[in-house]
């Protein structure tokens, strides 16, 4: 194993570790704008799964940054689509439903 490799893979390691760690600490109340932040951060994948295209010299390393942006953008969508229906879940009722609701 290289040098190079084992550093790589110890700053992996490492960010796991202080991810797990900060990740457990946020509170309930603040998990939706986490979420929404994460989703940004997921947008630097996208980005980052092009340079890996933009350099890449083989079939099959094209292939690997299809598969990267590829999930990296089902990820972001689906990230914003699973915040917006937590951030729906706060909306308040029309007035309209409510009357209806007080009446049954």
């Amino acid at each position: 194993m290289s040098q190079e490799l084992f550093t790589n893979l110890a700053i992996f390691v490492l960010s796991l570790l202080v991810g797990f760690e900060v990740m457990s600490k946020i509170p309930a109340t603040l998990q939706t704008p986490m979420m929404s932040g994460a989703n940004a951060i997921h947008g630097v994948v996208v980005v980052g799964a092009f340079v890996i295209a933009a350099e890449a010299n083989s079939t099959l390393f094209y292939i690997l940054a299809f598969l990267g942006a590829f999930f990296a953008a089902v990820n972001v969508a689906g990230g914003y689509t699973v915040t917006d229906r937590m951030l729906g879940m706060f909306d308040r009722k029309p007035a309209a439903k409510k009357e209806e609701a007080d009446q049954k």
